[in-house]
């Protein structure tokens, strides 16, 4: 989905960022699967050693939640054309 999104819109500068919530499984295999940025809102204990497994990489781990320019979650199930709707209104 990111890449499509750079694809459609090369000039927009954006951030794409994957909640894992309180889940160190998720937010760890985000981070070895290449995910830039991922927000953990767990323990703290474990968000330091996530911080350093992703500055291993050149990542960064987040332990609040930004406010999003685009969130997608309410049009997860949404056809194609309504995501680019979605999606051209923010990057246009």
């Amino acid at each position: 989905m990111i890449d499509a999104a750079r694809a459609a819109a090369p000039t927009a500068g954006f951030s794409a960022i994957l909640d894992c919530g309180d889940d160190a499984g998720a937010a760890q295999a985000a981070l070895r699967a290449g995910v830039a940025t991922v927000v953990f809102t767990g323990r703290t204990d474990v968000a330091e050693r996530l911080a350093a497994i992703a500055a291993a990489t050149g990542a960064r781990v987040l332990s609040t939640r930004p406010a999003a320019d685009l969130d997608l979650l309410a049009a997860f199930f949404s056809d194609a054309a309504t995501l680019r709707r979605r999606c051209k209104a923010v990057f246009d």
